[in-house]
């Protein structure tokens, strides 16, 4: 799966790939759980690529990448963390991981969860 900013996301040229796609879901998940996913961003073009910032869609989840700058045909971790305290029911957040490749300046990643509230 490849992504590009235009329009539904139809497949991009094949210079970032992510071995396990752009989103998780954590099924169904105790209110109060602190949920962690680690997603593999590759370099698969032949040029160097370089991860400029990430942001979240809400304070409650937190993203780190372990190398910031990737030499052709490299992976680097980028670990999700996602603090459930306070949601309940079906829950969605998303990564937006800035790069400086032009033909895919933002990557969209999501991760889900069925949040359930304690009794």
């Amino acid at each position: 799966m490849f992504f590009n900013l235009s329009g539904c996301y139809p497949q991009a040229p094949k210079k970032i790939v992510v071995s396990e796609g752009y989103s998780w879901d954590f099924q169904e998940v105790k209110e109060g759980s602190v949920l962690k996913h680690i997603f593999i961003l590759k370099n698969a073009s032949g040029k160097i690529l370089n991860i400029k910032g990430i942001d979240t869609s809400c304070g409650c989840t937190v993203s780190e990448v372990a190398k910031r700058s990737l030499s052709p045909g490299e992976e680097t971790k980028l670990e999700v963390t996602f603090n459930t305290k306070g949601y309940s029911g079906l829950t969605q957040q998303f990564i937006y991981v800035h790069t400086d490749d032009l033909d895919n300046p933002v990557v969209r990643y999501i991760i889900k969860a069925k949040v359930i509230k304690h009794n």
